[in-house]
Parts: structure tokens; C-alpha cells; sequence
């Protein structure tokens, strides 16, 4: 397989290894020295200026900033093959769902937490009914800072917490409320209220927390499951019981959730299923971040 990378920032030289590690020859696409440089050690096959001097190709990936998606994205579509993109899909509802018109059936959303094995077996306690009838989903991402200068932190880390819900539930719920810490026409800060048609999901983003943390936590007539970290290897059910509560820790080993999901792009484009999250799912995403973030303008 030929994939080629369009950036090779920070996080997509993980991309690019986790690629080759994949038995792909990788072709990337580099603008700076910097990401030429890590292109070269990461094994690279070869290294160009843009998308139009990469050689045939089976698929693409992109993981260039939020900024660029839209018109990256017209690029590689261009080439006519599937195309893997980071997430979110862009940062404007229009050029989404544009996008996913475009190209409904070969463009994808690296959702990377809908590949999560905890999160998985959280989707399951809640598709089986292990618990009993589900009420709703908290999902909490916060830490401080963000690694992204073209894009606020709500950008940056709601669509975490949006495909996680889409992976438990299937779909995406409506926007319903949010409030947000605005810094200029940056959030650096949300909670948010979304309703499915008999579930709720609460999420909260920040760059303003002095502690990381992320969690999900599965709320159901029999109790509460709950994934306590991204990298814990195992998801812990509390139920009530005479005198107390009952807590028991499910074992969830598995891939890490970045070669998970490029064995998944990788294996479509060899004839398998497609990846997880479908451009109309990403664009989904796109205009609910959208919204949430309209919602938390009202005064």
C-alpha cells in the first residue's frame, strides 16, 4: 500500500510510524523544515512540497491544522482515492458538509476514541443492556493549554467527546444548552447538554483545568460504568448492593487507538469495511460544535 501523508507535525509523525510499522510506503507532504526533518526520520519514502507531487497512491491521509483541512481536503479528494482525515473535519459547518457531499463514500474522520478498547466495551455494556436501560453519558476532557495555534480548545477536543457518544449511542444528540469562558472569539472552556431520543450526553472541555483528566463515564438504571483514563486497560462497573456498592473491573487490553484505527483505513483500502466515522458523521460533529458553541454566546 502507497498512503500518502499531507503534514508531518507533532502528531503526524506518530501517524507516519504507526503507517510504516503498518508495512506502508508513505510519501509525505512537508512545508517546513521542521516536518521535513521528522519526515526523514520517520521513514518517509519520499518527501514533497504539495499534494500534487505525490506519486500514485492508494489512500491519503491528512493531519495537517484545523485551519488548512478545507482546502487540503480539496486537494487529496483530487487524487481519487479514499482520503483519512484528522479530526475535526474542518472548522466551518458549510465547507463540512460541502466536503462530505463531495466525496460521501471515501472521505473519513480519525475519531481515534471510537477505537479506544474501553470505550468499546463501554459501548457494549450500553448496546446489551448489561446494566439495564441507559440514561446518559458524561464525558469529561480538560487540561491546560492546547498544542494547537490555529484552534481553540472546544475545536480541539469536543470532537473526542461527540464521536465517543456517536460510537455508545449511535448517533449524535441535538444541542439542548452550553456556557462557555470565551477568551476574545476563542472558547478555552465548555459544558454542554445534548439529548438522543431517550438519552442524555453531558461534555466538558477546557484548557483551563490545572489537572489533566479524561473520562467517560456510562449511566444506567443498574449502575455506572466508567473509563478513568486514556490509557487505562480496563473499564470499572459500580453497582448498588446491601450495605454498599459493588464495583467490578473489566479487563480491556487491546491495540492503542491510533494503529488501530490506520489498520483500519489501511485495511479498507485492501477491500475491507470503512473506518468508523464517515465524512456525513464528521460534518455531524462539525455543525453540533457549532451550535454548542452558539448556545454558549447567549447571554
Amino acid at each position: 500500500m502507497v498512503v500518502g501523508l499531507v503534514g508531518c507535525g507533532n502528531w503526524g509523525r506518530h501517524i507516519l510510524r504507526d503507517l510504516v510499522a503498518l508495512g506502508c510506503e508513505v510519501p509525505v507532504v512537508a512545508r517546513s523544515p521542521a516536518s521535513s526533518d521528522r519526515a526523514k526520520e520517520g521513514g518517509a519514502a519520499t518527501i514533497v512540497a504539495d499534494v500534487d507531487s505525490l506519486p500514485l497512491l492508494n489512500g491519503v491521509v491528512v493531519a495537517t491544522p484545523t485551519s488548512t483541512h478545507a482546502a487540503v481536503l480539496d486537494e487529496a479528494l483530487g487524487r481519487d482515492v479514499p482520503v483519512f482525515c484528522e479530526k475535526p473535519l474542518t472548522d466551518d459547518p458549510a465547507a463540512a458538509e460541502r466536503l462530505a457531499a463531495r466525496a460521501p463514500d471515501r472521505l473519513f474522520v480519525m475519531d481515534k476514541w471510537r477505537y479506544h478498547p474501553g470505550v468499546l466495551e463501554i459501548a457494549a455494556i450500553a448496546q446489551e443492556s448489561r446494566l439495564g436501560a441507559v440514561s446518559g453519558l458524561k464525558t469529561v476532557r480538560v487540561g491546560w493549554g492546547s498544542s494547537h495555534d490555529d484552534a481553540d480548545p472546544v475545536w480541539v477536543l469536543t470532537p473526542h467527546d461527540l464521536s465517543i457518544g456517536c460510537e455508545i449511542f449511535g448517533a449524535l444528540g441535538r444541542a439542548e444548552s452550553a456556557v462557555a469562558q470565551w477568551q476574545g472569539e476563542d472558547a478555552v472552556h465548555l459544558s454542554g447538554v445534548l439529548r438522543g431520543p431517550d438519552w442524555w450526553q453531558t461534555i466538558e472541555v477546557s484548557g483551563r483545568a490545572a489537572e489533566s483528566t479524561r473520562t467517560v463515564e456510562l449511566y444506567c438504571e443498574g449502575g455506572v460504568a466508567v473509563l478513568g483514563g486514556g490509557w487505562d486497560e480496563h473499564v470499572t462497573v459500580y453497582r448498588d448492593a446491601p450495605g454498599g456498592v459493588v464495583e467490578e473491573q473489566i479487563e480491556t487490553p487491546g491495540e492503542l487507538p491510533l494503529l488501530a484505527e490506520l489498520r483500519a483505513f489501511v485495511e479498507h483500502l485492501k477491500g475491507g469495511p470503512p473506518p468508523r466515522s464517515s465524512a456525513a458523521e464528521g460534518a455531524a460533529v462539525v455543525s453540533s460544535i457549532a451550535e454548542l458553541r452558539e448556545l454558549a454566546r447567549i447571554r
